[in-house]
């Protein structure tokens, strides 16, 4: 994907947010550390040019709520900063890439320590496939089939597939 064609799919996947929450009242945008947040940043853009309001963007770093601590090291990434009480709330996650599924599990139990919201979304630029939990997204930039030995990087110039080195 280049840089347009990301541009694009934020775009597209703001307006979907827009259609199945019927607006953007008590949405919150959350972005997972570290890849989701500048997705984040840039689809609540997005949203607030849609639909002329200022819609709540947060971060979420889910390190500490990982359940693989044994097979790599873990560091606190980034702060996470939840704008407003979740509770009540429809909360969309945003992460770069959907592989495996344990991250977003991860960030479904930090939320929970913050509030219990409505209802929780995920929304991914790309899924790649390889799914170890039963996790899908509800909005998607790209569909991109990949081997396990494979690795997708999302970045300002678009989304560039490689080999595990």
């Amino acid at each position: 994907m280049s840089a347009s064609d990301v541009t694009r799919a934020i775009r597209r996947m703001a307006h979907e947010i827009l259609e199945r929450n019927f607006g953007c009242v008590d949405v919150v945008i959350v972005g997972l550390q570290t890849g989701g947040v500048g997705l984040a940043e840039r689809l609540v853009d997005d949203i607030n040019e849609i639909e002329g309001t200022e819609v709540p963007l947060g971060s979420l770093d889910a390190t500490m709520h990982r359940d693989d601590f044994d097979l790599r090291p873990i560091t606190s990434e980034a702060a996470t900063t939840i704008p407003v009480d979740p509770t009540g709330k429809i909360i969309v996650l945003v992460d770069d890439v959907l592989y495996t599924g344990r991250t977003v599990r991860a960030a479904l139990d930090a939320i929970h320590s913050y509030g219990r919201p409505k209802a929780i979304q995920l929304a991914v630029m790309v899924d790649r496939g390889h799914r170890e939990l039963p996790i899908r997204p509800d909005f998607v930039g790209k569909n991109l089939p990949t081997r396990r030995a494979e690795m997708v990087d999302v970045n300002n110039d678009g989304v560039d597939l490689g080999e595990i080195s």
